[in-house]
């Protein structure tokens, strides 16, 4: 019987080393997720913010029946693009580290979205867009406000 009960307390404390090992395991994979995706938020928060400011872009229409140009101030904070004028424009979209852009822009049933390279202190790109009635396409310059 005293063999039998030492058997059983052994298995009993295996199981439990396997459950803490388990646990020890599990706990070591999230501490390792959540520093993963701390260092990934820290990244992208960081990724393109050298352009960082306010910035004037023109839009020139090289195709389609669309206002010959435009022009829209915008800022650049942390990498993400806004609009920063008065009107019912939503600019939306982003620079990378190295300049590249991506932007998508709408206002009412009007959607356009350009892509392009920023510089220190211009930039240039084309452009493309729909409203229900009509396409354009163009290309668009950039300076950035001191």
């Amino acid at each position: 019987m005293d063999t039998h009960r030492a058997s059983r307390a052994a298995a009993k404390t295996r199981a439990l080393s396997a459950n803490t090992a388990i646990r020890l395991f599990l706990l070591a994979g999230l501490v390792a997720g959540s520093l993963i995706a701390a260092i990934a938020c820290i990244t992208a928060a960081k990724a393109g913010a050298s352009f960082d400011g306010r910035w004037r872009v023109t839009i020139i229409t090289q195709s389609g029946n669309c206002d010959p140009a435009y022009s829209y101030p915008l800022k650049v904070e942390g990498g993400k693009v806004s609009y920063s004028g008065d009107g019912s424009f939503d600019i939306s979209g982003n620079v990378g580290d190295a300049g590249a852009v991506n932007v998508a822009i709408a206002r009412g049933d009007q959607k356009a979205s350009a892509t392009g390279k920023l510089s220190a202190t211009s930039g240039s790109g084309q452009w493309s867009g729909k409203s229900s009635s009509t396409s354009c396409s163009g290309r668009w310059e950039a300076t950035r406000n001191s």
